[in-house]
C-alpha cells in the first residue's frame, strides 16, 4: 500500500493575469483613492465628496489597497496624504465596467486604432491594468484594475454610488510601520480581505486581452 504522504500535492492554479480582487459584499465593493487632506478628511467626515471635489476631472478608483499604497507611497506623497476607503454600490461598479474602454490600444480587441480612439472618447469610464503589488510594493506577475471615471460616470460615482467613505490613512500608516519593521506576517493580517470579485464573463470581455503586455 502506498503511503498517502507519497502522493503528489495538488497543482496550484496560477492567479489569472486579469482578475478583479476586492473587499466586497453582496451589494457593495470597496475602492481606494488618495487626496490632499482638505478633500480627503472632509469626505471622510461627511460621507460624501465636498464641493471642492471636481466632477470635471477624471477620477481613478482602485480596488487594490496595496496598489493604492504603491501609488501614494503609503500616504506620504504630496496631495495624497489622506487615503480613502470608498464603499460603492456593486451595481454602479459593474455599470462602469460595462461602459468602460481600455486606456490603451489592443489590436485583438479594437481592430484598428481609429476605432479604439472613438470608443475611448465616447466612454464615460476607462480601464488600465497595472502589476499588482506585494507588501514591499514589488510588482507581482498578475494585474490590478484601475478604473477611471469621467463625465456621467464621475457624477454617478459621487452622487449615486457612494455608500460610505472612511479614512484609511491610519491603516496605511500602521501597515507601513509593520513592513518597515520586517513584521510582514503581522502586516498581512492587517490588510483588507480582498478576494476575487465575481462577474459575468461579458462584463470584462472587452477589457481583458490575454495577448496584452
Amino acid at each position: 500500500m502506498n503511503d498517502q504522504n507519497d502522493r503528489p500535492a495538488p497543482a496550484v492554479r496560477p492567479e489569472p493575469r486579469f482578475r478583479i480582487r476586492a473587499l466586497h459584499t453582496e451589494s457593495t465593493v470597496t475602492v481606494y483613492q488618495a487626496y490632499q487632506p482638505g478633500i480627503g478628511l472632509a469626505a471622510a467626515r461627511g460621507g460624501r465628496f465636498p464641493s471642492s471635489w471636481s466632477r470635471e476631472r477624471m477620477t481613478w478608483i482602485k480596488p487594490s489597497f496595496l496598489w493604492m499604497m504603491y501609488r501614494c507611497g503609503w500616504a506620504t506623497k504630496q496631495n495624497q496624504e489622506t487615503v480613502l476607503a470608498v464603499e460603492i454600490s456593486r451595481d454602479g461598479f459593474v455599470w462602469a465596467l460595462r461602459n468602460a474602454c481600455l486606456s490603451h490600444y489592443v489590436p485583438a480587441l479594437h481592430g484598428d486604432q481609429a476605432t479604439w480612439k472613438r470608443q475611448l472618447r465616447a466612454a464615460p469610464a476607462r480601464v488600465q491594468w497595472d502589476p499588482e503589488r506585494d507588501l514591499r510594493l514589488n510588482p507581482l506577475p498578475y494585474r490590478s484594475l484601475q478604473l477611471g471615471l469621467a463625465g456621467e460616470a464621475a457624477a454617478r460615482y459621487a452622487d449615486e454610488w457612494v455608500v460610505g467613505i472612511e479614512d484609511a490613512t491610519p491603516l496605511a500608516t500602521e501597515v507601513h510601520a509593520r513592513v518597515r519593521a520586517g513584521e510582514l506576517e503581522r502586516a498581512a493580517e492587517l490588510l483588507p480581505q480582498e478576494r476575487p470579485f465575481p462577474l459575468e464573463d461579458d462584463v470584462l470581455g472587452h477589457l481583458r486581452a490575454e495577448s496584452d503586455r
